[in-house]
């Protein structure tokens, strides 16, 4: 029997797309010319990019067959697929986590980006300025709603996911909730940093639509798979904290896997965060004063 152990610290951390598994005496099996099984094992986390990878592979596997045959060497094959992760190659294993990251970055980004604006646009803001409560309070208040209605709103896609769509958590609940709200502070920070150079409302939704909501849906994995791109849309991606916060819940929701194979992704979030909070809040305390 084959040792395929290896092979799942790989595939968790994505290292490993596909791996062709032959028998531990293939060279004995194929000097007596037996009949020599062979395992396809393919990631189909990405059912698309798994079903493509999967029928390239399974084609040369074939060919490979044929040429043996024809050359009279009575080599036979029998392959064996296994498709880790989503064998079943649905759709839902693809679009749900990329919804979740969609629907955080509208309520945490947009909305904020837009509620400071407007309370900036109407004099709300000056008028609460001149009270004992200090900016960042005030700034605190306005955001802390939509943490809420980001946390609610991710609990009921979760719900659709296992309920409608039959999508499995095979993570830690826990650990994905964390993950969720580090993205909602990252996506507030991004509001607040939009609502410091925008001064009207139409202005800021404009930001954010193209500067954040654009590259969520097509340089974050969610619709276009990143290897399937090219290299400088590739190198693009590395700065959309979507794609990172992607790739972490669909390592939780569909691989299962923990936080010692998503930190790299983690921290690179952390970092997305502390340098927007940062530059966001200066921004906004020059711009108050």
């Amino acid at each position: 029997r084959p040792d395929t152990r290896g092979l799942d610290a790989r595939f968790q951390a994505g290292s490993v797309r596909q791996a062709l598994v032959l028998p531990a005496d293939v060279e004995r099996r194929l000097g007596r010319g037996d009949t020599l099984p062979v395992q396809l094992i393919t990631d189909a986390t990405d059912p698309n990019t798994g079903g493509i990878v999967q029928g390239y592979a399974a084609a040369v596997v074939r060919r490979w067959h044929a040429e043996a045959a024809g050359a009279g060497g009575g080599l036979h094959i029998e392959p064996a697929v296994r498709l880790r992760y989503n064998p079943t190659l649905e759709s839902a294993h693809l679009f749900v986590p990329g919804l979740v990251a969609f629907v955080l970055t509208i309520i945490s980004a947009l909305m904020t980006a837009i509620s400071i604006t407007r309370e900036k646009e109407t004099g709300t803001m000056e008028m609460l300025l001149v009270s004992p409560i200090r900016p960042a309070a005030i700034v605190a208040g306005k955001v802390t709603p939509y943490v809420v209605l980001g946390f609610v709103n991710v609990l009921l896609v979760l719900a659709a996911a296992r309920i409608v769509f039959g999508v499995p958590l095979r993570g830690s609940l826990v650990l994905l909730l964390a993950e969720c709200g580090l993205y909602i502070v990252t996506a507030l920070g991004l509001g607040i940093l939009i609502s410091t150079g925008a001064p009207t409302q139409r202005t800021a939704m404009i930001a954010a639509l193209a500067g954040l909501l654009m590259p969520t849906l097509l340089l974050s994995g969610f619709i276009f798979p990143l290897d399937s791109m090219p290299a400088p849309l590739r190198a693009l991606s590395h700065i959309v904290p979507a794609r990172w916060f992607l790739s972490v819940v669909r390592g939780i929701m569909v691989k299962g896997v923990g936080l010692s194979t998503l930190w790299q992704e983690t921290l690179v979030l952390i970092g997305m965060t502390v340098f927007f909070l940062a530059v966001g809040a200066r921004r906004l305390a020059i711009r108050l004063e």
